[in-house]
């Protein structure tokens, strides 16, 4: 059976590796580890394309152990168990042939098989090296996660997409003895959303479709023939985040009839009812927020209730919360603000809390005029006594400004009769 192109060309070594320099780059934070071969448990968090089963094989070729593989998609606890038994057989505690175990899609495990990874990972039997398209945060049991060192890994820029390319047509030996023109490369590279597999896959479905000599590529060519072979939704990958992007913007787009039909293409296709529900939560705070506070109420329950029933009926209750949100008014006001302040943090650092607003649990911060001047809110008319919570640096500065709907709108009025004026209300 014929390799694809993305097998047939994948690094086998880490100076051959393309992209994440911030990781294997000669002053990445993964560099070090590998030459020397001191290999935590990791656990590689990044979009599908972006070489992190690659880096796991590339890791064991260099640092010479024992490699063992499973994915999380077709493995149980039995498998793993099985593995593990055959790493402990091929290595030992603290020997420099620690085996090393890649699970691909960790975030698929379910809790008692990743339980049943801790033993292993605690004792030093294997080294584990997970790979994961979904925070780990939320998919990794914290006492697997505590364990493990997460990296994250980035979608290919431009550079890398272009290098892959190039990669292919000269160094694959079935693509290096066609005559290929690469004339226009930014619809491959665009379709591609930074995974560099897709983007393989895409180019060699273009030279293996194009029947002439030289096979020129162009963006119409290449446009045309996606267009023609457009592939089934791919949870694990592939349109994944295309199908989730269209969902969000629908909503975000106030269309509930956008939202049901790119819905629907994701429960046709399988998709884990869990990635649309925690993507709901999301948007009902970034794209909704304070123009309708139920939104989160809706799409936190939303989440609870598909988790406890799954398919068929989760589909009901995914329904009823993207129709729900995509009528909803829409404010990201919340979403800006902390974006902002965040930036200001970076920009300032770490500015002193003001006097009046610090604790004074003893005598000494007392006598410094810890807590001198603050005025306790209730104690003034409206619960409100006007006072500076920034520090002296930012005294004015505005990270809130309320959207222009009617509960926000609410909210500015109610700002504005305390503060008069500052911050701009």
């Amino acid at each position: 059976m014929n390799q694809p192109l993305a097998e047939r060309i994948r690094p086998q070594h880490l100076e051959e590796y393309i992209s994440q320099q911030h990781l294997v780059g000669p002053t990445g934070s993964l560099t070090n580890q590998i030459k020397k071969g001191i290999i935590p448990s990791l656990i590689f968090w990044g979009p599908p394309g972006t070489g992190k089963t690659t880096l796991a094989q590339i890791i064991a070729s260099e640092s010479g152990r024992p490699f063992y593989t499973l994915s999380a998609i077709n493995s149980g606890v039995k498998d793993v168990r099985e593995v593990i038994d055959k790493a402990k057989q091929s290595g030992g505690l603290f020997t420099a042939k620690n085996p090393l175990l890649f699970i691909d899609e960790i975030h698929r495990f379910s809790k008692s098989q990743q339980d049943s990874l801790l033993g292993a990972v605690e004792k030093g039997w294997v080294t584990l090296i997970g790979a994961t398209t979904e925070n780990p945060s939320f998919e990794v049991i914290p006492a697997l996660l505590s364990r493990c060192q997460v990296y994250t890994l980035n979608a290919f820029g431009k550079d890398d997409l272009e290098n892959l390319l190039k990669r292919a047509m000269h160094s694959d030996a079935q693509m290096s003895q066609k005559n290929i023109e690469l004339n226009e490369s930014e619809a491959l590279i665009k379709l591609s959303g930074g995974d560099g597999r897709k983007l393989l896959n895409i180019f060699e479905l273009v030279v293996n479709a194009l029947d002439e000599d030289p096979i020129v590529i162009t963006n119409d060519k290449v446009l045309q023939l996606v267009q023609k072979n457009t592939v089934r939704y791919d949870k694990t990958g592939e349109q994944h985040y295309d199908i989730i992007s269209a969902f969000i913007k629908s909503i975000r787009g106030s269309d509930p009839n956008g939202a049901v039909y790119w819905l629907a293409r994701m429960i046709e296709g399988g998709e884990d009812v869990k990635f649309i529900a925690r993507r709901l939560l999301i948007l009902a705070s970034e794209d909704i927020g304070n123009a309708n506070p139920t939104a989160l109420v809706i799409a936190n329950n939303t989440f609870q209730a598909v988790t406890t029933i799954g398919y068929p009926e989760a589909r009901i209750v995914l329904s009823q919360c993207a129709t729900y949100l995509a009528t909803s008014p829409k404010s990201n006001a919340a979403y800006l603000a902390i974006n902002k302040a965040i930036q200001t943090v970076k920009q300032t650092g770490d500015l002193s809390v003001p006097l009046h607003l610090r604790n004074a649990p003893t005598k000494l911060m007392k006598e410094l005029g810890y807590g001198d001047d603050y005025k306790y809110a209730h104690d003034y008319p409206m619960n409100f006594a006007a006072q500076e919570f920034l520090p002296e640096e930012l005294s004015n500065t505005t990270f809130y400004e309320p959207g222009n709907n009617a509960r926000e709108q609410s909210q500015k009025e109610f700002l504005s009769k305390r503060w008069k004026g500052k911050y701009g209300y």
